[in-house]
């Protein structure tokens, strides 16, 4: 196991302005409920450059049975064709904590402002239930710009630790 430098993240305030609900291009952002194979594609797909394996180490019937459950909302980006572009996952467990479980893109819609458009969307309708924060945690083996892209939006540190590598 490796040392990995996690930090912690929060939003505890309404970000102050709804970001735009299209962008000059063709990109959409649905609430969906993907099934099992739906969701475990997406995540691969997003996930595999950044070696994340979390769900992929839950067994599937439990996976599923999550996916089922109704705490989750997903977020998905898609192209104008339809293909998911990336995902924005909530975890509604704890009503007035969301904790937000995975964010990314696949790498070929990285650098093109879509993530940054997709967290403040899913922001805004997260907001909408009134939680008293909005939570996640990043580590060095995610995307270089991923603490940026939170504090962009909004998202203050409020812990750093060293913590062993596990499953992801």
């Amino acid at each position: 196991m490796t040392l990995l430098r996690v930090t912690y993240m929060e939003l505890r305030e309404r970000p102050p302005h709804p970001p735009p609900a299209e962008r000059p291009g063709p990109e959409h952002i649905t609430l969906e409920n993907p099934n099992l194979q739906e969701y475990l594609a997406l995540y691969r797909k997003v996930g595999a450059p950044l070696g994340w394996d979390q769900r992929l180490q839950m067994p599937e019937a439990d996976l599923a049975a999550l996916l089922n459950s109704g705490s989750l909302s997903i977020y998905v980006l898609r192209s104008e064709h339809g293909s998911a572009l990336g995902f924005c996952e909530l975890d509604r467990h704890t009503p007035e904590e969301i904790e937000i479980k995975n964010f990314g893109l696949v790498p070929e819609a990285q650098g093109q402002g879509l993530g940054s458009w997709l967290l403040r969307v899913v922001l805004h309708e997260a907001w909408q239930s009134n939680p008293q924060r909005i939570w996640l945690h990043t580590d060095n083996w995610d995307h270089a710009s991923a603490v940026n892209v939170y504090e962009r939006a909004g998202f203050k540190i409020y812990d750093l630790r060293e913590e062993e590598s596990g499953p992801l």
